[in-house]
């Protein structure tokens, strides 16, 4: 089990409490965000953690450690346990409206189902009968149509048996849909409330965020950028993103989580001790935010 514990704080035990880290580009940041809200360390010792997902129902987290090959979970006690081990090397966690558990699995290539009672299946595993390269990110909407990032990040840097290009996709009734095949590398990726804006970080240079439109039927326009990142300091790439209802982006970039206003203005970042990889938003009033970054899971407060 995890190292953890001390105080209990939006539901979880906690081990270390640093202080307040926000760099604040615009004053609408303390709108969402109090300004001496400190970030916590929620646990540590982990490889690389990623996909961090709640579950709101029973008031759990699960992310992924990818290299140690395990989705760990986060009890409504703060106990933390493996929760799927092996896991296929899985990146990005999310649920579906069903209660399953979807995953974007790195050295199974492919995206795969897991059931509330434990039946497993794979969803999709293939682009016109190639195998995928190691799928990272993953979303569902309303209606059930499934989006995720396929980049290489899984697959040897030697590999020959990749696609050629990194691809996104939007998976649907049987189909799969080729949405980009020209990001560099295409990593998280989140829709905004009324589901017709798709958001997807493109991790390297160019680092940047872009946006699709996204008609009714589902189809999936080109892409423009929604907020260029490369000359912003600090480590770290484009990579998880999530959206609030009021359609304010928290995205994992450079020096930090760095929040966008729908009309992609920089309202500020938060810095964390680790460069984040990954975000969700969870807790009581789903107004806690986790992030995944590198060793550590951490969290901070929301308004």
């Amino acid at each position: 089990m995890k190292r953890l514990v001390l105080i209990l704080v939006s539901s979880f035990c906690i081990s270390s409490i640093y202080g307040q880290h926000l760099e604040i580009k615009d004053p609408a940041l303390l709108t969402l965000i109090d300004e001496e809200s400190p970030v916590i360390k929620v646990s540590d010792g982990y490889q690389f953690t990623e996909g961090p997902v709640w579950n709101n129902e029973e008031q759990y987290l699960l992310f992924s450690d990818i290299p140690a090959n395990t989705i760990y979970k986060v009890h409504p006690t703060g106990e933390i346990s493996p929760f799927r081990q092996p896991s296929k090397n899985a990146n990005g966690l999310t649920f579906d409206s069903e209660g399953d558990l979807i995953i974007a699995e790195h050295s199974g290539r492919q995206i795969s189902r897991l059931s509330p009672n434990g039946d497993y299946a794979s969803i999709v595993n293939n682009f016109n009968g190639t195998a995928f390269n190691s799928p990272n990110d993953v979303i569902v909407d309303s209606q059930g149509a499934i989006y995720f990032t396929d980049p290489p990040y899984g697959r040897p840097k030697d590999a020959t048996d990749t696609l050629g290009f990194n691809g996104v996709y939007r998976f649907f009734e049987g189909e799969t849909q080729l949405i980009a095949d020209d990001l560099f590398r295409p990593n998280g990726l989140a829709l905004s409330p009324d589901e017709e804006t798709l958001y997807i970080a493109n991790s390297g240079q160019p680092k940047m965020f872009m946006k699709y439109a996204v008609s009714k039927s589902g189809k999936v326009g080109m892409g423009e950028v929604f907020y260029n990142a490369s000359d912003l300091d600090g480590e770290g790439n484009p990579d998880g993103i999530k959206v609030d209802q009021q359609g304010n982006i928290f995205a994992t970039g450079p020096g930090g989580v760095l929040v966008f206003s729908p009309e992609a203005k920089l309202l500020g970042r938060i810095i964390f001790p680790e460069t984040p990889a990954n975000l969700t938003f969870g807790g009581y009033g789903m107004k806690t935010l986790y992030v995944t970054a590198r060793t550590g899971l951490y969290s901070i407060q929301l308004k």
